[in-house]
């Protein structure tokens, strides 16, 4: 395109040239003075030729021509002007001393100019038989003047060196020209892709300020994705992170949001996209997914979407998931968008990594304060517990020591009995800390055997009622139940800690019913209130270190045994689980594996 317009540029300007050239003509012809007969109508008749000819160049010259003919037009331009020359040469042969034959330099110089040293010498080669006759009619015109050789090899001589010279010179200008026009639609391109590198910078980093707005992973992918949207077109995007070999959907906009893959919806990553680029760390462009090649791409085809990018989600060299653009065209992404993507990628990956050590050092401070909040409040139930029953104690023993004989025998059986049971309290409170330190530890012994539970329930319920007045307690055994291998005064401490808490909340006048049944290979053991019942947002603190309700449900404790009795559960293969609601009372379940 730029040689074309070269071309017509040149065509233009020697056509303005050849309008000056006519006026210059006619001013020559008319100042020559003396012509022979019949020269001078010939000149004018030439001038005429020349100025017809010019006017139509003219014309030409100013139409958009295609390449083929634009050149044409110029071989015929130069064949036009080499003959006007050569016309007004021949013409003025009769003027003896005139340089006419230097005017062939004209036509030269344009040969020059359009074809370069090769041009040029062609002209070169063309003049020589016009110089010649040029010279012969001299040589009839002016007897006894002889026809001189050396006249014609002089000029045409001339010629051909003033045709290496100036073919040179526009050959080396044409050359640098392209150079500097290469070197300029170079740095006009290096200009446009330093501008479309700045705008890139410019939108990755509002992308990054978008991430950054939030701390919380979805909020900051919604507005990262309002700024793709600007950036890199899409039809659908997704951003998928992998969970644990699961692909978690994190944020997705565009065609079938709601319906294909929604925010919040997880999928294997065995198979998937996903799992390529887990594997390789490396962007998939799958330029058309008219022939699915993971599970995934069926729902997107049914959705008319065609061409699919992933970019990986790269922390340092650990793809943590990947950012997916797809377009209802095949083979729709470019070179600089798919740069573009990867560079987006490793910001979400960025962001992701940001927000997920906010959220792990915001619950690490959290679980901290939990726990500061539980050790005080363990602290101020200990002391509590402790002070109870010691008060109880002291008390009982002074007044043994300081009315021993004033008291009667039944007097100092109470009083003996008294602390003999705050006694009691104290070992079972001395007892759960303890336990609750060697738990932690892993210090936690076990002595496991075969335990008939049928036995151990029976047992552990008459242990129960003789300390009960106010609520009975009832054992329903479904005979027979396979034996467990397990620890025998492990899983009484389970079910005494059960029953007992079911006798405290139990209202006065009611029952507390222990079940043991066999069920899928599993043995299983109910311990069931009508007490006040368990909240749902409690239900799962009340398994934890210190952990207690603090509704006006509460009763006295220190929160450890349910903690404790969860604990032995595990270690014995099985689980300790509660089904409650408020006001229907609570149903503790031990589920244990049965011997194999």
């Amino acid at each position: 395109m730029t040689d074309l317009r070269r071309l017509r540029e040149t065509e233009r300007w020697l056509a303005w040239i050849r309008v000056g050239g006519v006026g210059f003509a006619i001013f020559q012809v008319a100042v020559a003075g003396y012509y022979p007969k019949g020269y001078e109508r010939l000149a004018w008749i030439t001038t005429g030729i020349f100025a017809v000819g010019t006017l139509v160049l003219l014309v030409l010259s100013r139409r958009e021509w295609p390449r083929r003919t634009q050149v044409a037009l110029g071989a015929c331009a130069l064949a036009f002007d080499f003959a006007i020359v050569s016309a007004y040469i021949l013409i003025y042969n009769f003027q003896l001393g005139s340089p006419i034959r230097q005017v062939i330099f004209v036509p030269l110089v344009e040969a020059a100019l359009r074809y370069g040293i090769t041009g040029a010498l062609g002209l070169t080669l063309a003049s020589a038989p016009v110089i010649a006759v040029f010279e012969w009619l001299r040589q009839r015109r002016f007897p006894p003047h002889t026809y001189h050789v050396n006249y014609v090899t002089l000029q045409i001589g001339l010629e051909a060196m003033m045709a290496l010279i100036v073919g040179w010179l526009f050959v080396r200008l044409r050359r640098e020209g392209n150079i500097a026009e290469t070197r300029a639609a170079e740095a006009e391109r290096l200009r446009d892709q330093l501008g479309r590198r700045a705008d890139v910078l410019e939108a990755a980093n509002r992308c990054a300020r978008a991430l950054s707005s939030s701390l919380e992973l979805e909020q900051a992918f919604d507005a990262f994705i309002r700024e793709v949207r600007g950036l890199v077109p899409f039809d659908r995007v997704a951003i998928v992170l992998s969970e644990e070999g699961t692909a978690q959907v994190m944020a997705v906009a565009g065609a079938g949001a709601g319906r294909v893959l929604p925010p919040g919806s997880a999928r294997p990553t065995r198979g998937t996209l996903l799992e390529e680029l887990l594997r390789t760390n490396r962007a998939v462009y799958r330029r058309d997914m008219q022939h699915a090649e993971y599970p995934e791409e069926e729902e997107f085809l049914a959705l008319g979407l065609r061409s699919r990018l992933a970019t990986p989600l790269l922390q340092g060299a650990r793809t943590v998931g990947m950012l997916s653009l797809v377009r209802r065209e095949a083979d729709a992404f470019s070179t600089e968008e798919i740069e573009l993507t990867g560079l987006l990628g490793r910001l979400v990956a960025s962001a992701v990594q940001n927000i997920r050590a906010y959220e792990a050092e915001r619950r690490t401070v959290e679980e901290l304060r939990r726990l500061s909040a539980l050790r005080a409040d363990f602290v101020s139930l200990v002391s509590h517990e402790l002070r109870t029953p010691m008060a109880a104690v002291i008390g009982s023993a002074r007044t043994l020591q300081q009315r021993w004989r004033e008291l009667t025998a039944t007097q100092r059986e109470s009083f003996l009995d008294l602390i003999a049971g705050e006694t009691g309290r104290l070992a079972t409170l001395i007892g759960d800390v303890l336990d609750t330190s060697r738990i932690e530890a892993g210090t936690f012994s076990f002595r496991f055997g075969d335990v008939d539970l049928g036995d151990l329930v029976r047992d552990s319920v008459a242990t129960a009622e003789l300390s009960s007045d106010e609520v009975q307690v009832r054992a329903e055994v479904r005979d027979p139940l396979p034996s467990v291998r397990g620890d025998h005064e492990r899983l009484r401490q389970v079910l005494m800690n059960l029953i007992d808490n079911a006798i405290k909340y139990s209202p006065a006048g009611d029952d507390v019913e222990v079940r043991a049944y066999a069920e899928d290979g599993r043995v299983r053991i109910d311990v069931i209130d009508r007490g006040p019942g368990i909240a749902r947002e409690d239900q799962r603190l009340i398994f934890e270190k210190f952990g207690r309700v603090t509704t006006g449900n509460a009763r006295p404790g220190t929160g450890l045994g349910l903690f404790i009795a969860r604990s032995i559960a595990e270690a014995h293969g099985g689980t300790l689980e509660v089904s409650s609601a408020l006001d229907q009372g609570s149903t503790f379940t031990l589920d244990l594996p049965v011997q194999s």
